[in-house]
């Protein structure tokens, strides 16, 4: 039996009873980061912030010119990035067809359910410390358009932005493990790693085999091809995000194993969870452009009762959301879908229709420039410059 942080002694005991040999990965990898990147971010720590983002936008966007001047681990680092021997682009195809299709329904589920139950681990503990919930509304939208970006055609492959935004990602969960590793704020002795393996692993298997569940309950179909393809593009884009692989899951079986035994070892949601999972809910109406105060109440008012009939009863009282019965919630959303879909033909099967996603970039970050390689410098957001 592992020694576990202290926060872990309870949860892990009691998930020790139910799969000891998963219980006791999950709580090793909560002691654990990227092992390849993090000792190279941990070595270019002291470059100076705006070398660090021209070497990082030259590595990922393939200018040799600019990466022959960054230091030798960072080039040694993209130089070695390999693609895994299970990777097959063409299992893709399936997810991203269907996703297609259901589009709205899956981003309503990646809202209201995937990313609020991510906020269930002590993962919540890495945003609020670093003061991110002031920045809610736009880590929903950057969240929303990585999610647009992996399932478009060719959006994983290496020029593509939605491997390019997953492996961004990584980066910068190395830089904010990187500055809480060094602050004074982070409890290791109790929490473990920041921004940690065990946490990463747990955020795919939600954001993969829970989007499928969550979005059929709103409305979404998917046949048994469709769903492994959806599992396979976010297997992917969580290698790409550094996500170790003895905690990155390798079908849709473990992906649910890695959540209840992650659940079970996590300790109950704490103040950290409560805020930033009530801050996403809050910041829907601002992500999707809403002013008019009633309109902005009514639709948080819909999110909570969606979240609460997704994540059930007893995680959304941890939550602290507001009482609401939820009988009948998703029978009458799915049929208000439904008789949309009827009412008017948003979707062609066959391929991927442009004005699909057009309707959706208000609801994500399409910044003027091009994506964004900057990353912080603070471990508290108000003191590091904008990145």
């Amino acid at each position: 039996m592992l020694e576990p942080p202290s926060a872990y002694v309870e949860g892990y005991a009691k998930a020790r009873l139910s799969d000891q040999l998963g219980a006791d990965n999950y709580v090793k990898h909560t002691t654990m980061g990227d092992p390849v990147l993090d000792p190279v971010m941990e070595e270019l720590s002291s470059l100076p912030p705006a070398a660090l983002h021209r070497f990082l936008e030259a590595g990922i966007e393939q200018d040799e010119d600019d990466l022959r001047d960054a230091p030798q681990a960072l080039r040694d680092f993209f130089n070695n990035l390999e693609e895994p021997p299970w990777l097959d682009y063409q299992a893709f195809r399936p997810g991203i067809l269907v996703f297609n299709e259901n589009v709205q329904l899956m981003l309503v589920a990646f809202v209201t359910g995937v990313l609020v139950e991510g906020f269930a681990t002590m993962i919540a503990k890495s945003f609020n410390i670093t003061k991110r919930v002031a920045l809610t509304t736009r880590r929903l939208r950057q969240n929303n358009r990585q999610l647009l970006e992996i399932f478009y055609p060719g959006g994983l492959r290496r020029d593509g932005d939605g491997w390019k935004l997953s492996t961004r990602v990584r980066f910068v969960h190395a830089r904010i493990r990187n500055l809480l590793a060094k602050s004074d704020d982070w409890k290791h002795d109790a929490w473990g790693t920041p921004l940690s393996a065990a946490h990463l692993g747990f955020a795919i298997s939600v954001f993969s085999k829970r989007l499928l569940d969550y979005s059929s309950l709103v409305g979404a179909r998917f046949s048994e091809e469709e769903k492994e393809s959806v599992l396979a593009v976010w297997r992917y884009a969580g290698y790409l995000m550094g996500i170790p692989e003895t905690i990155l899951y390798t079908d849709g079986a473990e992906a649910d194993k890695i959540y209840r035994i992650g659940y079970m070892c996590e300790p109950p949601p704490d103040v950290d969870s409560i805020t930033m999972a009530n801050a996403l809910i809050q910041s829907i109406p601002v992500v999707a452009g809403i002013t008019d105060p009633g309109e902005k109440q009514k639709l948080i008012g819909l999110a909570y009762r969606l979240s609460r009939a997704l994540l059930g009863n007893q995680l959304a009282d941890q939550f602290q959301y507001p009482k609401d019965s939820t009988i009948g919630t998703l029978f009458l959303f799915r049929n208000k879908q439904r008789m949309q879909r009827w009412g008017k033909r948003w979707f062609k099967k066959g391929g991927v229709r442009s004005e699909n996603f057009s309707q959706l970039l208000q609801i994500s970050v399409y910044d003027e420039g091009g994506l964004s390689y900057k990353l912080p410098d603070h471990a508290h957001t108000s003191k590091s410059n904008p990145w």
